[in-house]
């Protein structure tokens, strides 16, 4: 349990480094926080499972499930109160599609 454990938290930290690369990398805000919130939030469900498996107890069940939750509910809000800033500061225009 332990290497499989230690293997979650490598890959979550590997996940987690790369989405930071990623904000410094990409040019616009939009990319900028897709790279912060989709691979953010992988990231650090990786690092909470690989915690679980570390921790080996059944109480750890319960603070893995809160973390992924909490997580997966606040990115995308977080993601769409970025985009929508990035919107009204003008740097994104709203085209008709027709």
């Amino acid at each position: 349990m332990s290497l499989i454990g230690y293997l979650l938290l490598f890959a979550g930290v590997a996940i987690l480094v790369l989405a930071t690369l990623g904000l410094f990398v990409l040019k616009d805000a939009l990319s900028r926080q897709h790279a912060a919130t989709k691979a953010g939030s992988l990231g650090i469900v990786f690092v909470a499972c690989g915690a679980g498996f570390i921790g080996g107890e059944w109480h750890w069940v319960w603070r893995v499930t809160a973390i992924v939750a909490i997580v997966w509910v606040t990115m995308p809000v977080a993601s769409h109160v970025l985009a929508r800033a990035a919107l009204l500061e003008g740097e994104y225009e709203i085209t008709d599609r027709e």
